[in-house]
């Protein structure tokens, strides 16, 4: 893949960052209508009982009006932040890359936030970063329906997502309840460490 477009997501399915990884451009979505259910604001990760969601309580328009992702404001009434954290540090505290990344990783979850996309731009940056991947970004100024980039918006798509082809690796929880495919990329930052970026460059999926 060369240029794809996609949506800024709330840490990425490792599918997602498969098609970052081998993709020379990455252009962000900027000018979508925000929809419910999607990894807009939501992640899963491998916890002690199996699929554990995180999910990022948003603030919805008072006259129920369509808006813009980049213009949706996380509800922070709600300590989301610190669930989340505390969540990761449960499921990933015995994993073999936990304490690694930890310190640049806690930041995220315990440094106010307002805008969704922000923060999801924040994350995507610092996960290449810890990762390795080196891509060019770029992001729409206009929607269009049939873009000239390799269109993955569907990655975003928490209800109608495929089942994609990747390769097991270990998990740290993983005779609890089996090996859980496609969580989050921080499952497989975790668990792998350094090796997260060979393993995205040589998975082979079809989009």
């Amino acid at each position: 893949m060369k240029e794809i477009l996609i949506h800024p997501s709330y840490f990425p399915s490792i599918a997602h960052m498969v098609a970052v990884a081998q993709a020379t451009k990455v252009v962000f979505e900027m000018d979508d209508n925000y929809q419910k259910q999607t990894y807009r604001n939501r992640a899963y990760i491998a916890h002690a009982n199996g699929k554990l969601l995180l999910n990022v309580p948003i603030k919805h328009t008072k006259d129920g009006q369509r808006q813009k992702t980049k213009d949706v404001l996380v509800e922070n009434d709600f300590p989301w932040q610190m669930h989340h954290w505390k969540s990761l540090q449960s499921a990933y505290r015995t994993s073999p890359f936990f304490e690694y990344y930890e310190d640049d990783i806690a930041p995220l979850f315990l440094e106010s936030t307002t805008g969704l996309v922000a923060h999801n731009l924040k994350a995507f940056h610092l996960l290449c970063e810890l990762i390795g991947i080196e891509v060019k970004v770029a992001f729409t100024l206009e929607y269009f329906k049939n873009p000239d980039q390799t269109d993955l918006r569907h990655l975003i798509d928490a209800r109608r997502e495929k089942t994609y082809p990747l390769d097991t690796y270990t998990q740290v929880l993983e005779a609890n309840h089996g090996f859980l495919p496609n969580m989050s990329i921080l499952d497989l930052l975790f668990n792998e460490g350094p090796n997260a970026l060979n393993y995205l460059e040589t998975q082979q999926l079809d989009f």
